[in-house]
């Protein structure tokens, strides 16, 4: 099971290896990671998908507290989180002999319209999109541009922020 982890760390350098290096030493594999400033530009946040069982994720929380620019570490329930994934994907539009679009590039724009993507770049022979969504509809489009031609994709890290009105952090904790 994937799990998602939020990391308060001190924005410094060197953090982002000793968290990775922690990661590599245990033998953990990070499916996903995503880092950023957050509103205080002292402290930055990690978003770090994992995949194992309960025990694992517990591990890596105890270990990840340990860290001496780690803040806080919260495992975060998937029913009450918010998490989404930016891409951009660069699909092939094919020409028919006159030179002219044929009817892929108009599909292709039903389909971003249909899922709600954005075309952000477009020539005579290439259209890039950018969709940010879940990793589930990120996948799902994904499957509809393939028979077109995808050329290529640039995906970000799963970023996640809990539902409602408290925030990981409160000056308090801190």
């Amino acid at each position: 099971m994937k799990y998602t982890l939020s990391v308060l760390v001190e924005n410094h350098p060197g953090v982002l290896s000793k968290v990775s290096g922690l990661f590599s030493r245990r033998g953990f594999n990070i499916d996903s990671l995503a880092v950023g400033i957050t509103e205080d530009p002292a402290i930055s946040r990690m978003t770090i998908v994992v995949d194992g069982d309960e025990h694992v994720v517990e591990q890596v929380e105890k270990q990840l507290n340990k860290v001496i620019p780690v803040i806080k570490v919260k495992t975060l329930v998937p029913a009450d989180t918010i998490s989404r994934t930016l891409s951009l994907i660069k699909v092939s539009v094919s020409s028919n002999h006159k030179g002219g679009a044929d009817g892929s590039r108009a599909e292709i724009m039903r389909i971003a319209e249909l899922m709600q993507a954005r075309i952000v770049d477009a020539t005579r022979t290439t259209m890039t999109i950018e969709f940010s969504d879940t990793t589930e509809r990120t996948e799902t489009l994904e499957a509809l541009l393939r028979p077109y031609g995808i050329k290529e994709i640039v995906r970000t890290g799963v970023i996640a922020i809990e539902k409602g009105p408290n925030p990981t952090r409160t000056a308090k904790n801190y």
